[in-house]
């Protein structure tokens, strides 16, 4: 249970959510938004208006997870103009509404209020929390399709809401595995977790804690919020602590600082992040050369770099969209979680149901969906992630996106017999 000041800020966000809603509720109600057929038969509802189907996206493009936001969020632009080139979907054009919220839980509750009636789902969705704090709404009333960034165990279980990739607690667990497979921790060793609060961190230390008691190894917690940058008293803390490794589930900036910190002060022991935890932007930043040497991260699917058909074309299309913007594998994820969705509107228009219903039905029906980054999606399960494996990286800044494999795709056999919620 999260007892901190990032829960007291979801607690708050909550409460304004419920002030919304009705006026959500109403607006729907008075607007005429109900199902409908066009003139081909294909069944349409909120989010389709005239020739255009509008689809939302949550983002950060100014707060902590900024860097991961733009990439995210520019993916998947890119997607739909590819998308609508080709023709669109049932002959309707799509349309990507985006707001940014700044990793604030005001500004996300209400990002969400404002677009839910008028967009069929949402692509992106960044924030743990935040979905968390609007998914009893998404569940009982709203009922559209959710992809979000976000990676919390507390997201399974609704057929709205679809976790792409391996949850926090999995991912640290194929982390730790890791770490004790390749990095020389054993039985009896003491390994550091340095964790936001709220969701994502407190999702990613149930599984080092799953994975230790497993393996005979102790955990020692350092917990901080999004506004600690500076990692030196954790450092400090793992050190006197004795912990031969450390995992980090937190942003990049903090992943930079302990890193960059624990290299001055001579304390040269492996560090693994979950797969927000990097911004290929810190391999310019002093803590670059000790990245490189002692960092790695767990992430759902192979880099931006990585030497498949799908990869380069996506670099080469995204480059020439972007060029001055960097390449990084926020882009894998916006890409990942926008060509899913288009799978469903594909899928749904040939059932001639796109309705909120018809997509989500759609989706629930992919069962194996790997779109070249060496990670098949199974999103038949809502009590499930869509996947449990994990690719672990390193961090180079002489390769494509500023990270390299070191370990192909694949699950730890704690992961593989683990249960989310259990």
């Amino acid at each position: 249970m999260i007892r901190t000041h990032g829960a007291r800020a979801a607690a708050g966000a909550l409460a304004a959510l419920l002030v919304l809603a009705g006026c959500s509720s109403k607006a729907k109600e008075s607007g005429g938004d109900g199902d409908r057929a066009d003139a081909d038969g294909v069944k349409t509802g909120i989010g389709v208006s005239g020739k255009t189907i509008t689809l939302g996206a949550l983002t950060d493009m100014t707060g902590v997870y900024a860097t991961l936001g733009k990439s995210v969020t520019q993916a998947q632009q890119l997607y739909v103009k590819q998308l609508n080139a080709a023709g669109g979907v049932c002959g309707y054009k799509v349309a990507l509404s985006v707001r940014d919220h700044g990793y604030d839980p005001q500004k996300a509750v209400s990002g969400y209020t404002e677009l839910e009636p008028k967009v069929l789902g949402f692509t992106q969705f960044i924030g743990s929390p935040f979905v968390a704090a609007v998914k009893q709404r998404i569940d009982g009333q709203d009922k559209g399709l959710v992809l979000p960034q976000a990676w919390s165990a507390a997201l399974l279980g609704s057929p709205y809401i679809r976790v792409i990739g391996s949850t926090y607690d999995i991912e640290t667990m194929n982390a730790v595995d890791f770490l004790i497979k390749e990095k020389g921790v054993k039985k009896g060793d003491r390994i550091g977790h340095v964790y936001f609060e709220g969701d994502y961190g407190e999702s990613a230390l149930v599984g080092s804690k799953h994975i230790a008691q497993q393996a005979g190894l102790t955990v020692v917690e350092q917990k901080i919020k999004p506004t600690d940058n500076d990692m030196t008293a954790q450092v400090t803390a793992l050190k006197q602590a004795g912990v031969k490794a450390i995992v980090i589930s937190a942003g990049p900036r903090q992943a930079a600082s302990l890193v960059g910190v624990a290299a001055a002060s001579g304390f040269a022991v492996p560090v693994i992040g979950n797969n927000s935890a990097f911004a290929p932007q810190l391999l310019a930043t002093q803590a670059g050369p000790a990245l490189m040497k002692n960092y790695y991260v767990a992430s759902p699917s192979l880099p931006i770099g990585a030497d498949t058909p799908q990869a380069k074309k996506l670099v080469a299309d995204y480059r020439a969209a972007y060029p001055k913007d960097a390449l990084d594998n926020g882009i894998v994820a916006g890409w990942t979680a926008v060509s899913a969705f288009g799978e469903a509107l594909k899928k749904a228009c040939a059932s001639k149901d796109l309705t909120r219903e018809g997509v989500d039905k759609a989706l629930l029906s992919i069962d194996s969906y790997d779109i070249g980054f060496g990670v098949a999606q199974d999103f038949t399960d809502p009590k499930s992630p869509s996947s449990h494996e994990s690719v672990i990286l390193q961090p180079d800044k002489n390769v494509t996106g500023g990270m390299k494999v070191v370990r192909e795709a694949g699950a730890s056999e704690a992961a593989k017999s683990y249960t989310p919620g259990a």
